[in-house]
């Protein structure tokens, strides 16, 4: 039986609970897979998603690939290693990319141009590097990856390998390549959308404003006349569809031609057809029926800056479905203080190595895995255990990276670090559970791929039977009609609901406390009437709270409640925390102590109004 479950924290902290639905399978563990995950760019569609998926699938090695739309990702699982550059070249050849990272590094120990040879072969030879170059004289190098195929600490024992010495120049994380990805795109769509619509504007109320009030229409008439108002919107509509929606025929006529037509292309052809046609309106109108010399420049026009919206609410949603993720890793410290030959020095968290032998003062994040060595404290695990107490860490005892220190100081020797880390794998599995592909997407996938060539087909017969009708104005009702399949039919919706609804779903149960462990427990969630928590104790809010104070006779019971809110004002321990905010609930307002001394262990004495 295989647990495909809910990793539960309750409403603010972590807890170790487990909610489960439970399936058949037949489990082998004959060998390990390897996961290779690469963004993705220009992806608008389901279409794309199957395009994609079926040329990665096409690779040699490949057992199975999930293409996520909502988070423009592929996940490719294969049995053996292999080389990256072969899937990225699959997916270029059916007209995507894969964007790269850039890793800098300063070198130290380099003489001459061969040293230069040595490095930029060494550093190529690299699993997940594409390419490598060495500048001699600035003294640096810089390599190119595909997202998070290598690591800096590779090419660092790579350089160390050669007889060099590495140090990072600049070295951001996948999710701020991804951040900055989407911020990109959010803003060149926004510029794209207002451009757009300012254009558009004008267009409408030249053309449907005489529609609505039948003054306006005398009124273009006898000011500029017919004709220059179809001038006005032929070049308003050219712009429009030549700057803010070139996007559209850039990626639909390729994808066209390849006779694997998407969403773009629909829109291409839907707004191509809609322009065309009332340029030989407006500008050969005699070889035109006088009865259908009608223009269509704002259904074009309007049609490129709706499409832009809808994809500008697009981009804005992925954008905010990485936050659980995001938040997460901002639980990672960025730097450490690490004693190395004798010195105390502050390095950046991804130059740490395991064995290293890390200092953490009160307040601070512990920035690894590890095992107390010098020093004790108490350390707010909530976010692994959800126990609201911190734990007691002397000599010998494990650390998570991730929590918090709270009062004494301590040094403890790393055991993992970066990807090997408890948060990180929790970081990795909210992830993976993100991009997982639900049952009932597999249905949604074989309906988008017959989809878009299906809905040309449509509009084609469409066009068809009502030139067939034989009417004085069939060509134009053959136009519009068809025009209108092409462009209400967008499997957009249907691409993107299911992965959006993943990416929602767990993150915002990340940020309420619940990690879901793979995106299938969703879809088997709407099924579950009853919830078993397996917890010894109670589930709770993560903080204790003072619920009853007894003064003994011949004790002002206010008085003493004063006087020992007082003391814990100046300690950072979770039941003092509670005490003050009970006394301020009372309407009791603390003083501050003359001298205050905390003892790890045992507890804390003070002298307040001299007592």
């Amino acid at each position: 039986m295989e647990a495909v479950g809910v990793f539960y924290q309750h409403n603010y902290r972590q807890k170790g609970l487990f909610v489960t639905a439970l399936k058949e399978k037949n489990n082998t563990m004959n060998e390990i897979p390897i996961e290779i995950a690469l963004p993705i760019e220009g992806m608008t569609c389901a279409s794309c998603v199957n395009r994609i998926e079926k040329a990665i699938d096409a690779v040699p090695g490949v057992e199975s690939t999930v293409v996520n739309l909502a988070m423009h990702r592929a996940n490719v699982i294969t049995a053996e290693p292999l080389d990256v550059e072969k899937l990225v070249r699959a997916i270029e050849q059916v007209g995507y990319q894969v964007p790269m990272q850039t890793i800098e590094m300063a070198i130290s120990g380099m003489t001459c141009a061969s040293c230069v040879k040595r490095l930029e072969t060494a550093l190529a030879a690299v699993p997940g590097v594409s390419t490598a170059t060495v500048n001699l004289l600035s003294g640096k190098a810089s390599a190119k990856i595909y997202s998070n195929q290598t690591s800096f600490s590779n090419l660092e024992r790579a350089v160390g390998e050669a007889g060099y010495t590495a140090q990072p120049v600049t070295s951001a994380s996948i999710e701020d390549t991804r951040s900055s990805a989407q911020s990109k795109e959010i803003k060149a769509l926004s510029r794209a959308l207002t451009l757009a619509a300012l254009l558009t504007v004008p267009v409408v109320i030249l053309e449907m404003g005489p529609h609505f009030i039948p003054a306006f229409s005398a009124f273009i008439a006898d000011s500029i006349g017919r004709q220059t108002s179809w001038i006005i919107q032929f070049v308003l509509t050219t712009l429009i569809l030549l700057v803010p929606g070139f996007r559209f025929f850039q990626k639909g006529l390729p994808e066209l031609l390849r006779l694997t037509p998407d969403m773009n292309s629909l829109v291409a052809l839907g707004t191509g057809a809609a322009w065309l046609y009332s340029c030989v309106v407006t500008f050969v109108p005699n070889i035109m029926p006088s009865e259908t010399r009608n223009v269509y420049f704002e259904a074009a026009a309007m049609i490129a800056t709706l499409i832009l919206l809808g994809r500008y609410f697009e981009a804005r949603a992925r954008g905010r479905t990485g936050d659980a993720i995001k938040e997460l890793m901002g639980l990672q410290p960025k730097t450490a203080r690490v004693e190395r030959n004798g010195e105390t020095i502050e390095l950046a968290y991804d130059r740490l190595k395991v064995g290293d032998v890390i200092m953490v003062r009160p307040g601070e994040r512990i920035a690894a895995d590890g095992i107390v060595t010098a020093g004790s404290s108490y350390v707010d695990e909530s976010m692994i255990t959800g126990e609201s107490m911190p734990a007691s860490k002397i000599e010998g005892d494990n650390v998570v990276g991730g929590t918090v220190n709270k009062t004494g100081a301590f040094s403890f020797s790393a055991t993992k670090i970066g990807a090997d880390t408890v948060l990180s794998q929790i970081v990795k599995m909210v992830d993976r559970a993100q991009t997982a592909k639900l049952p009932i997407q597999a249905l949604v996938d074989k309906i988008t791929a017959w989809f878009v060539p299906v809905v040309i087909g449509i509009a084609a017969l469409t066009a068809l039977i009502w030139i067939a009708t034989g009417t004085e104005s069939a060509l134009t009702f053959a136009l519009v009609n068809a025009v209108a399949v092409l462009i209400i039919a967008c499997p957009c919706a249907m691409g993107l609901a299911a992965p959006t609804s993943i990416m929602v779903g767990t993150g915002r149960g990340a940020q309420m406390g619940v990690l879901f462990r793979n995106g299938e427990t969703l879809q088997t969630l709407r099924n579950v009437d009853v919830v078993a928590f397996d917890k010894t104790g109670t589930l709770t809010q993560g903080h204790p709270e003072v619920t009853d104070f007894f003064a003994a006779e011949g004790f002002n019971q206010k008085e003493l409640l004063r006087l020992i809110a007082s003391v814990e004002t100046q300690s950072e321990h979770p039941i003092a925390a509670a005490i003050v905010r009970h006394a301020e609930r009372e309407g009791i307002n603390p003083t501050r102590p003359q001298a205050f001394n905390a003892m790890p262990g045992i507890g804390v004495k003070a002298i307040v109004d001299g007592k």
